[in-house]
């Protein structure tokens, strides 16, 4: 092998740390970002948040402050001329000597602590620590939690009390016992030390009964229909249809699930208008009462981009709260000397270039979502005079070229970043959707099709419900061209059953 030098011309694209960042900063989302600022403010002295302009109350209160000042300065060195007086008439009193000479022996019961001391005062909280004192202070209720604490009001023997906590630690969120009171027996019969005798089925499930009584009502069942059971028993003995409701939930639940209103009324031996009354009661039932008591904390979404019309015409800007205004510290950056290269002018110059980079960072982000936000607002102008279907089918494609960057810029500056419209909060993503041909030869949005569907669905009749035939004739006959299955995919995406299953009496 011969080795030898050759000269290669060619391009390629270098990935400067700026670049790099900038790309970084597009794709965070508002939380992300407000956190990214945020360590960005603590690590970078150079960086500061601009101040506003103060307003002329806060300019009074500022007088009145350093006002204050003065007086407190000039009252603090009269106070401690008098000290020094006081100590230098005897040099060997101290602070501790006079501090228990001011004390009395013994307080008269007429008087008040601040007669005779000088009462201490702690630092007042703000609004802000109050709010996060009580945020860190409130802890989420489990439904296991409401168990056990109805648990510890209810009296009940040590050995029960041991098999209910057993069954409340075999629940799960929606209420229902994951563990059968054979496998509760079966743990307790092997680990029974201490137990002269074994435990019984009949304990276990007496236990149960105990606690299919708590709160909320049908917690603790078994199934779906022990679950109904277990409600309207607790309902008062005259609610009407009870009884008949009763025997549906617990003989023919698989009938009343598979929407067989015919053999139903034949084995309950009901006319129609009284299932009617029957399935109506039932429907006031919770099939999963222990999402009453939910441990999920909400969870809010921030828009970073404002969307409303004025003058007719709608306008878009970006949401102020996302991010604060950041600016370059003067004080540190007047200490920044050209000719210096010492190792602290040289710290200092390095996050004065950081600090100039992320500024001109988070600015391009914000022109570039706001850019990009003008463009779907003005091709989506419909969706928010008309609702969704007025949507028109648009790509990552039609806005990148619009505003003459890559598709990949786009995907990232719609990620995670959310609009508010007067219809509601949207991520970015929501208004770009597939085409769909039309007989006129042009093309529709698909999420304009999907809100037929649920439109049509809306105002079927619901002893007769649309199929998925039916629903792409109708389609058909207003010139959308869609197949059946494509009807199926699009219906299962809103999360509405087939036909069979959405046929009800009521």
């Amino acid at each position: 092998m011969k080795q030898a030098l050759h000269l290669k011309i060619g391009q390629q694209l270098t990935m400067t740390p700026q670049l790099q960042q900038a790309i970084r900063l597009l794709q965070l989302s508002t939380l992300d970002l407000q956190q990214e600022i945020q360590e960005a403010l603590e690590s970078n002295p150079m960086l500061d948040t601009s101040e506003e302009e103060a307003t002329p109350d806060a300019s009074q209160q500022k007088d009145n402050t350093e006002k204050f000042a003065e007086d407190s300065n000039e009252q603090s060195n009269n106070d401690s001329n008098t000290t020094e007086t006081e100590y230098s008439a005897d040099d060997s009193a101290t602070p501790e000597d006079d501090w228990n000479e001011s004390i009395p022996e013994e307080l008269s019961t007429d008087s008040n602590w601040e007669d005779t001391f000088q009462s201490s005062t702690g630092p007042s909280l703000s609004k802000e620590d109050l709010d996060s004192f009580e945020q860190n202070d409130s802890a989420e209720e489990t439904l296991q939690d409401h168990l056990d604490w109805q648990l510890n009001l209810t009296p009940m023997g040590d050995l029960d009390r041991l098999i209910a906590t057993s069954v409340i630690d075999g629940i799960n969120p929606d209420g229902y016992l994951t563990v059968t009171t054979e496998e509760i027996r079966d743990h307790f019969n092997s680990h029974r030390s201490g137990l002269e005798e074994e435990i019984e089925l009949d304990e276990v499930e007496a236990v149960l009964h105990r606690i299919q009584q708590f709160d909320p009502p049908g917690v603790a069942c078994r199934d779906l229909g022990e679950c109904l059971k277990i409600q309207l028993m607790q309902l008062a003995p005259e609610t009407d249809w009870r009884e008949q409701a009763i025997k549906v939930v617990t003989q023919h639940i698989k009938l009343l699930g598979t929407h067989d209103y015919r053999q139903l009324m034949r084995k309950t031996r009901l006319k129609e208008p009284q299932l009617q009354q029957v399935i109506q009661l039932i429907q006031t039932l919770n099939p999963k009462p222990g999402s009453h008591i939910s441990n999920t904390a909400a969870e809010y979404v921030i828009p970073d981009v404002l969307v409303s019309k004025e003058r007719g015409v709608w306008t878009v800007r970006l949401n102020p709260e996302v991010s604060p205004k950041l600016r370059i510290n003067s004080d540190y950056a007047g200490l920044v000397k050209r000719a210096d290269n010492s190792s602290e002018n040289t710290y200092l110059k390095n996050h004065l270039q950081e600090a100039r980079w992320f500024i001109k960072s988070l600015q391009s982000r914000n022109e570039t979502l706001l850019k990009v936000s003008n463009e779907i607002i003005k091709r989506q102008a419909g969706f928010l005079d008309h609702g969704e279907e007025g949507m028109k089918p648009m790509v990552l494609h039609d806005i990148a070229e619009a505003v003459e960057m890559h598709e990949s810029t786009i995907s990232r500056v719609t990620t995670q970043k959310f609009m508010h419209t007067p219809r509601g909060i949207f991520e970015l993503k929501y208004f770009f959707s597939s085409h769909v041909s039309t007989a006129t030869g042009g093309a529709a949005s698909s999420t304009a099709i999907r809100a037929l569907i649920k439109k049509l669905i809306a105002a079927e009749n619901t002893a007769k419900p649309l199929s998925d035939n039916k629903i792409a004739q109708f389609l058909d006959e207003q010139g959308f061209k869609v197949a059946r299955r494509t009807i199926a995919k699009y219906r299962e995406a809103l999360g509405i059953p087939p036909s069979n299953e959405r046929k009800r009496l009521v």
